[in-house]
C-alpha cells in the first residue's frame, strides 16, 4: 500500500466516523485540496478513485488541468481568494467555485462562462469569523448576494462555503459551522432557493463541520502531507 493510498484511507475513516455519529453516513464527498502540489500525485490519487480535486492559484491549476486531461470524471474546484483579472480562466476550466464573497466577481463569472459549458457551480464564501485576513461576506449581507447570484444565468448558486477561525476544542468548532448551516436554510426557505452544499471543515475540524452538516470537506494536508512552499 503506497503512502498516498494510506492517507486516504484514513481520512475516509474519519469521515465515515463522523458520518456515522451524525446519522449522516454517505452524505459528505471529499474534495482533496491539491494546491503546490504536483499533477502525477494527483494522478495517484484519481488512480485510488478520487474525481474531486481543489486549488487555490489560476495558472498553477490551469497547467495542471491541461496536463490531466486525459483522466476521466475529474472535477476541478476553485477554493482560493478570486482576483478580477483571474476570473476568464476560472470560469473557463473549473467545475465548482467555492469563494465568491462579491457580486462583481460572480457577474464576471457568469458573462464569461464559456456557452458550451453547463452552468459553473457556485459556493458564497462567508466570513463567519469576521476575521480581518480572511475573505468572505458577512451574514448580514450574504441573503441579498444569494439572491442576486442565484439570478445570473451562467452560474448555478449551489450553497455556503466557511473557514472559521482554528478552535481546540470540538464543541467551540461546532459553533461558526451551525452558524453557516442555519444562514443556508433560512436563505433558502425565505428567499425560495434551492442551494444544497455546505463546504466547511478541513484536516483539524472535519468531524465538527460533518456534525453541523458538511456535505464537502476540504482536505489538504492530512491527504498530501504538509503545503509545498509557494510565493
Amino acid at each position: 500500500m503506497t503512502s498516498l493510498n494510506s492517507q486516504f484511507d484514513q481520512v475516509f475513516a474519519r469521515i465515515h466516523k463522523a458520518e456515522q455519529a451524525s446519522d449522516r453516513e454517505g452524505q459528505v464527498k471529499l474534495l482533496a485540496v491539491s494546491k503546490t502540489k504536483p499533477a502525477n500525485m494527483i494522478a495517484e490519487a484519481w488512480q485510488l478513485g478520487q474525481r474531486d480535486f481543489g486549488e487555490n492559484y489560476v495558472q498553477e491549476a490551469v497547467d495542471k488541468i491541461t496536463q490531466l486531461s486525459r483522466l476521466k470524471g475529474l472535477v476541478w474546484h476553485f477554493i482560493g481568494p478570486i482576483q478580477s483579472n483571474k476570473t476568464r480562466d476560472i470560469a473557463s476550466h473549473f467545475h465548482w467555485v467555492h469563494s465568491v464573497d462579491r457580486f462583481k466577481i460572480a457577474q464576471r463569472l457568469n458573462d464569461q462562462r464559456p456557452e458550451k459549458l453547463p452552468p459553473l457551480n457556485i459556493c458564497l464564501q462567508v466570513n463567519i469569523s469576521q476575521e480581518e485576513s480572511k475573505s468572505g461576506v458577512t451574514l448580514a449581507e450574504l441573503p441579498e448576494l444569494a439572491v442576486a447570484v442565484s439570478q445570473l444565468p451562467r452560474l448555478r448558486l449551489r450553497g455556503l462555503m466557511a473557514i472559521p477561525a482554528p478552535q481546540a476544542e470540538q464543541s467551540k468548532q461546532r459553533a461558526p459551522f451551525k452558524k453557516v448551516a442555519d444562514a443556508l436554510e433560512s436563505i433558502n426557505r425565505e428567499h425560495h432557493l434551492t442551494m444544497d452544499t455546505l463546504s466547511m471543515g478541513m484536516t483539524g475540524d472535519l468531524e465538527a463541520a460533518i456534525a453541523e452538516g458538511a456535505t464537502m470537506v476540504r482536505i489538504g494536508t492530512a491527504l498530501f502531507g504538509a503545503r509545498s512552499h509557494k510565493e
